[in-house]
């Protein structure tokens, strides 16, 4: 069937664990999904999100049960699947993921650079999952370590503890908040998570019904829920909160590289920290994040003086 969610007013239609939902989706706005969710995936072998040219398979733990959706181009719509007891909330909140609610009409870019980029990446948009705790847990992970080791981390919890999403195709989402907050603290170092991060993602899964009331604030009240539970910071709240609530200004400060890569691009400069990132990015503020993004997605980059940072492993430890 065809259905218009442009306005994320549809009905929700009724799903079983093993009959899926068979939709075809026309979105009443300019989008490439691939741009849009391309984040939402942590590392090139995350057991919850698959991207590739087929299409884009995806498992969550919505408000009514677990779901895998499927994405695939259908001319000018998508061609819709979705399984499980939350694949009908998902497919209703398809068009927020998909950022029917972001306006990219209000970035002006005025470096010559992000102009270009604008333009190159039409279909960028900043969509909302609604899923906070689901956010969060992989932000925690990816505290002060690489992405290898961050997205090796994520995918040893959620195939250990996460369960195994419905449909034809094997996904795992993340572990349900009860099941997080017992796991003891010495099982998270086979894991490569030390005891840091390890009571973080203890405490916000014993948050997790707080957290998901943050969806409704408004930007800066709900970075500050956020930031409220013990070892989640500026950093952690602001990679939550672009996935979570689509917030296109949530600058990630406190990151290794991403200073580096803002003052180069916007300043010709080699190196820099987060106040002179923020002051390059302040004519953008409401934007900041579109703004890094845009160079994130370019692959813009200083060239490199020092050494990469070390993979390390805890879990040899």
């Amino acid at each position: 069937m065809a259905t218009n969610l442009a306005d994320g007013s549809g009905s929700r239609p009724e799903t079983g664990a093993a009959t899926p939902i068979e939709a075809r989706v026309k979105l009443g706005f300019v989008v490439d999904p691939w741009l849009t969710l391309g984040h939402l995936q942590h590392g090139r072998w995350d057991p919850s999100v698959r991207i590739g040219r087929e299409g884009i398979w995806r498992a969550t733990r919505t408000p009514e049960g677990l779901a895998t959706v499927r994405l695939v181009r259908d001319g000018s719509a998508l061609s819709v699947s979705a399984w499980g007891p939350g694949g009908g909330w998902a497919v209703v909140a398809l068009p927020r993921l998909l950022g029917a609610e972001d306006d990219p009409d209000a970035f002006e870019p005025r470096h010559a650079v992000l102009r270009d980029l604008a333009r190159r990446w039409r279909g960028l948009r900043f969509g909302r999952s609604d899923t906070v705790y689901e956010a969060l847990v992989p932000a925690v992970i990816e505290q002060k370590v690489t992405g290898i080791e961050a997205s090796r981390s994520y995918r040893a919890l959620l195939r250990r503890y996460g369960e195994r999403a419905p449909g034809p195709v094997e996904l795992f989402v993340v572990p349900a908040p009860e099941r997080l907050a017992g796991i003891p603290a010495y099982a998270f170092h086979p894991l490569g998570l030390e005891e840091r991060r390890a009571e973080t993602l203890r405490r916000v899964a014993r948050v997790a019904p707080r957290l998901e009331a943050a969806a409704e604030l408004p930007a800066e009240a709900a970075l500050a829920a956020l930031q409220a539970v013990r070892g989640v910071g500026p950093w952690t709240a602001a990679e939550a909160a672009r996935a979570a609530f689509g917030d296109p200004d949530a600058v990630s400060v406190g990151d290794f590289h991403l200073p580096h890569v803002v003052c180069w691009a916007l300043a010709g400069e080699l190196r820099g920290d987060d106040a002179r990132m923020l002051e390059l990015l302040e004519p953008y503020r409401g934007q900041r994040a579109r703004a890094v993004r845009l160079l994130e997605l370019a692959g813009i980059t200083p060239p490199r003086r020092a050494p990469r940072m070390p993979i390390r492993s805890i879990a040899r430890l």
